[in-house]
């Protein structure tokens, strides 16, 4: 029979967020005592998983089997290569999708789960690493394991103490946990998380170099320093990117000319018809390397309040140009 919706007039709001308290103070409580519960098993799941040849497979069911799904997109997105099979779907076929050169890392809380307990012979058989996360050392899954974690919480948020809520969290952090610990022992850094994230933000950012987006070859403006002003015009105004750079013979910067140069001139009523390049241009432009981080760029054009930068290689030459329009057209910033 349904539960009836109480009527609007009967909601207690201070209720409902004394209710949010208790919880927020329930699992921050079982957080610090999973701190406690942790020892060199710990460090032995960490190091076993490390030295896995194959995948970390992790394995669970009902809301322990979501938390698994996190776990394993967690340390897959952080240089450990795993996968989840749904524990109900094991026994039916996908337990084929583990090798050999696999570890298996099984997560329920009561450590009792029919559906787990029915395909640990199975995985005895392949010979893999049994790693368990539990919330009772004296399971049978827990006796079962070669490594066996402590998940427990002395009670769920749930006022009823039954729904998973508090023992889920801690599943949760102590997945992040050894998510963190390995990609630490790996020496995984902020490019390996881009590689794996390259759709994202963080993967155009940390991914994505100045030679990806800058104008190259014929599309720099670029003039000699005896240029007359109106050749320089016709330059900057031919390449569209509201400035030209000024270079000598070997391609090495020597100044740049900008459309804010052009109307300081205009303002101070200067006779424009006589003036050669080196006479108008800005020494000692912003310049960066075509292999530096189109993030980097970014960072160099607000520091400096520009909005364009000269690209040159690394016998500074100059090779490209760069503006802020290109980086907000490749989102990276």
């Amino acid at each position: 029979m349904p539960v009836p919706t109480p009527a609007p007039e009967a909601f207690d709001a201070e209720r409902a967020l004394q209710l949010a308290y208790r919880t927020f103070d329930i699992e921050a409580q079982a957080l610090l005592a999973l701190k406690a519960r942790q020892g060199m098993g710990f460090a032995a799941a960490v190091k076993a998983m490390l030295h896995c040849s194959g995948r970390v497979v992790v394995i669970g069911m009902g809301k322990s089997g979501h938390v698994g799904r996190k776990i394993a997109a967690t340390l897959a997105s952080t240089g450990t290569p795993a996968l989840f099979v749904h524990a109900g779907e094991a026994s039916h076929g996908d337990l084929g999708m583990l090798t050999p050169a696999d570890l298996v890392l099984a997560i329920s809380n009561s450590g009792e789960s029919d559906e787990i307990a029915a395909i640990v012979p199975a995985i005895k058989r392949i010979g893999v690493s049994l790693v368990v996360m539990t919330g009772r050392a004296d399971s049978s899954l827990a006796r079962h394991a070669d490594i066996a974690l402590s998940s427990a919480v002395d009670q769920e948020a749930c006022p009823l103490n039954l729904a998973p809520t508090a023992s889920t969290t801690a599943q949760m952090a102590l997945g992040d946990a050894l998510a963190v610990a390995l990609l630490d022992a790996r020496g995984f850094r902020e490019a390996d998380f881009a590689r794996s994230h390259p759709g994202g933000s963080l993967g155009r950012k940390l991914l994505m170099h100045v030679h990806d987006l800058m104008v190259s070859g014929d599309g720099v403006p670029c003039v000699a320093p005896d240029t007359g002003f109106g050749e320089l015009l016709h330059v900057m105004s031919d390449k569209g990117l509201g400035f030209t750079a000024v270079v000598d013979a070997q391609q090495k910067v020597l100044g740049i000319f900008t459309d804010g140069d052009l109307r300081r001139l205009i303002e101070r009523g200067q006779d424009l018809r006589a003036l050669l390049a080196r006479e108008v241009m800005r020494s000692q432009p912003k310049v960066i390397r075509d292999d530096a981080l189109a993030v980097d760029a970014a960072g160099l054009m607000e520091k400096h309040r520009v909005t364009s930068v000269l690209v040159v290689d690394a016998s500074q030459r100059l090779v490209g140009a760069l503006n802020l329009n290109q980086l907000m057209r490749a989102k990276v910033i």
